[in-house]
C-alpha cells in the first residue's frame, strides 16, 4: 500500500490547522536544534558534508515555513501540483511536504 493510497478505517481526512502548525512547529525546532549542532561542529575534513547538511536543513526549513502559509490561507494538505488532498498518513510522516507521492515523485 501507498502513502497515497486510500485506507479503510482512516482516522480523519485532513489535519487540523492546529496539528499541523503543531507538528510544524516540531519539525522546525528539530531542524534548528541539528542546524546550531553542525554550527557548533565547526569547520574542519567534513566540511564539505557539514556545509552540504546545513543546506539541505537551510531547504527543510523554507518548506516549513511555506507549509506554515499554506496552514494559515487554508491551502495546506492540498497538492501544490495536482490540487488533490494529501493523504493524512503522508502529512503525519512529512507535514511540510507540498505534493503527493505520484507528483512528488514526477517533479524529482
Amino acid at each position: 500500500m501507498t502513502p497515497d493510497a486510500p485506507r479503510a478505517g482512516t482516522r480523519r481526512e485532513r489535519l487540523t490547522p492546529d496539528v499541523a502548525l503543531e507538528r510544524l512547529a516540531h519539525e522546525r525546532a528539530s531542524r534548528l536544534t541539528q542546524l546550531q549542532a553542525l554550527h557548533e561542529a565547526g569547520p574542519g575534513p567534513a566540511e564539505p558534508v557539514l556545509s552540504t547538511q546545513r543546506d539541505t536543513l537551510r531547504r527543510v526549513l523554507t518548506e516549513v515555513e511555506a507549509a506554515c502559509a499554506r496552514v494559515q490561507d487554508g491551502t495546506y494538505g492540498v497538492c501544490l501540483k495536482c490540487a488533490r488532498p494529501i493523504p493524512v498518513e503522508r502529512l503525519e510522516i512529512l507535514p511540510h511536504t507540498p505534493f503527493c507521492v505520484p507528483c512528488q515523485r514526477g517533479s524529482a
